[in-house]
């Protein structure tokens, strides 16, 4: 498969460079024209971080109905055309590249929902109902007979006996049911990602470049089943005392939803990179905020990663569900015995207690990297979606502390636990876009930028 893959992409290898080397000197005065003729942003760019924020992911969701955001797109793709030495992710024009992006933002959905559904099904506690796994996928139980044989199955594992002994069939079903939609949806990406690839493929729309890059990120969709049934074979093995209760490996259920994020992550800023080959630069002065903004933006990017894959390792050790206080975990700040597991290392990973307090300290930490990066930024001279960004991430990152802590004083509720899941990959979302447009732009659309936007918006 990857052979073909690979000679296809080997034919269509050179009409990108055709596209880049394709510009006129017509199309590189209308984009300066288009550039001088810009508006920058009023007295409202210093306003209040609140208005900044939800003025801004307003324009940002309903693009269609904000000048700023039109007039972005449209430079973005009038620059991917016309400047030489571009090199695009996609040939055939802007409506191929609407295509491709469309199908690539659709698969990033999917497995945003994908992460979604599989908290949820963890925290209903269904990720065990299926003592067995197929790669390719088997019909699920239509008969009373054939019900009662996966009901015999499940009996025999360590769950049942610890957890749900005296379950009935109906109960039994609805945990079947929720980890059989997990297992399909994860086979329904595969689908619906693996035909437009080969359409496109076949109509020469996809490079090189980015025929490796999807090729990589289809292998790694297809090993995450593996992942999977790795996780979930090592909660159907008896616990090491009478006393524990049977749960998946905390290190493979963080391997499972890692390797979800990374998949997640390649997607949408592939999307992106399809869809806006050049980052918004109207003005020479907006590149120059913009760097200054991500050397904030990088670490503070890698801090919400690994505060999201801590996480992980609190929902495979079952730590939401200890420690039910806050700020304080239970009477104390620090709780006793953090150490106490030998060699040391394994305390970060397996004791309740320090997976717990590490994930609340990388949550603060967070918390104000991401507002000192909105305070040293407040007064730059940068782009309005790079400012609107910044105040959008503010405000996710205060609504993602509020449902950690409301998840945590709750008692881990499903439709709580679930959306604090789905808040962490909003967040790593907006902060993939802030770093996206914050690139650097091409030489040849540097030098056709002036020093500074000359009128106002309006």
């Amino acid at each position: 498969m990857f052979r073909a893959v690979g000679s296809v992409l080997k034919r269509n290898k050179e009409s990108i460079y055709g596209i880049a080397r394709g510009s006129t000197s017509s199309s590189h005065r209308a984009f300066t024209c288009n550039v001088t003729s810009s508006t920058t942003v009023n007295s409202a760019s210093s306003s209040p971080l609140a208005g900044n924020s939800f003025n801004g992911l307003r324009s940002l969701l309903k693009g269609q109905k904000a000048p700023i955001f039109r007039k972005m797109s449209t430079l973005a793709a009038a620059s991917s055309e016309s400047k030489e030495g571009l090199k695009l992710l996609v040939t055939g024009g802007p409506q191929a590249r609407k295509w491709v992006g469309t199908w690539l933002f659709g698969s990033a959905a999917w497995v945003f929902s994908m992460v979604v559904l599989g908290g949820v099904t963890r925290l209903t506690r269904s990720g065990l109902s299926m003592t067995d796994w197929k790669f390719t996928g088997e019909f699920p139980p239509l008969s009373d007979e054939a019900w009662a044989k996966e009901f015999e199955k499940y009996k025999q594992s360590p769950e049942y006996k610890r957890v749900n002994k005296g379950m009935n069939l109906e109960d039994f079903k609805f945990i079947y049911w929720m980890e059989y939609a997990h297992r399909m949806w994860g086979r329904g990406l595969g689908i619906m990602f693996a035909l437009p690839f080969s359409y496109f493929l076949r109509k020469g729309y996809i490079t090189l470049r980015l025929g490796v890059q999807l090729s990589g990120l289809f292998a790694l969709g297809a090993g995450q089943g593996f992942i999977g049934w790795w996780m979930v074979k090592s909660g159907l093995e008896e616990p090491p005392s009478e006393y524990s209760q049977p749960r998946v490996s905390p290190y493979r259920l963080a391997a499972h939803l890692t390797s979800a994020f990374a998949i997640y992550c390649g997607l949408f800023w592939t999307a992106l990179s399809v869809v806006m080959p050049e980052p918004p630069a109207e003005s020479l002065a907006w590149v120059r905020g913009a760097a200054k903004v991500k050397r904030l933006a990088l670490p503070v990017s890698f801090i919400v990663g690994i505060t999201a894959i801590s996480g992980a390792f609190v929902a495979g050790n079952d730590a939401g569900r200890a420690f039910n206080t806050f700020p304080k975990m239970g009477d104390t700040w620090i709780p006793d015995g953090i150490f106490e597991m030998k060699p040391l290392i394994r305390n970060f990973f397996e004791n309740t207690a320090t997976v717990q307090l590490d994930h609340r300290l990388l949550a603060t930490t967070t918390l104000l990297a991401i507002g000192t990066m909105w305070w040293f930024t407040r007064k730059l001279d940068i782009h309005p979606a790079v400012k609107a960004l910044i105040g959008s991430t503010v405000g996710m990152t205060a609504v993602q502390v509020t449902l950690g802590v409301s998840t945590l004083l709750s008692y881990v509720p499903v439709s709580l636990g679930s959306a604090h899941q789905a808040g962490a990959l909003t967040l790593l979302t907006l902060m993939l876009l802030l770093n996206h447009t914050l690139r650097r732009p091409s030489p040849s659309l540097l030098k056709s930028l002036p020093p500074v936007v000359k009128s106002n918006f309006s």
